[in-house]
This record gives C-alpha cells, sequence and structure tokens, in this order.
C-alpha cells in the first residue's frame, strides 16, 4: 500500500507535451514582443514607411495579446 502522506520528488514533463511547450511559449513571445516594440520605436521615429511601422505595432499587439491570454489560462489550472 502507498503512503498519501510521502513527498516524492515532482515528475519531469515530457518534451512533446502541452506543459512543456507552454514553457517554450512564454519566452518566445515575451522575445518577440520586445523585437516587434523596439522595431516599432525605430521605425516611428526614423520616418520610414508607415506600413511597417503599423506592422511592427500590430505584432506588438498580438505578442501582448497572447502573454496575457496566456497567463490568465495558467492562471486558472
Amino acid at each position: 500500500m502507498t503512503d498519501p502522506y510521502r513527498i516524492t520528488e515532482a515528475q519531469e514533463v515530457p518534451p512533446g507535451s502541452a506543459s512543456h511547450r507552454s514553457g517554450i511559449v512564454r519566452p518566445v513571445l515575451w522575445l518577440l514582443l520586445v523585437i516587434s516594440a523596439a522595431g516599432n520605436m525605430v521605425t516611428s521615429t526614423a520616418g520610414l514607411n508607415v506600413f511597417v511601422g503599423v506592422a511592427f505595432g500590430v505584432a506588438t499587439l498580438a505578442c501582448g495579446t497572447a502573454l496575457i491570454v496566456q497567463h490568465y489560462r495558467q492562471r486558472r489550472k
């Protein structure tokens, strides 16, 4: 019979599981957020084509939104 009060080491997450992927997604989203925000600032101050700045702005908003959604999904678990 197993002891329900026995403290055992945490099981490792297999590399192909959903939890492993969500652990990788967050740093990638942060990296893309920083790069797209920096690109948006550079294109805004340099006076480059407006569409390039808009593309960086949309990418920044998308990464920020994805991080917020992921935060609230992980918080409920």
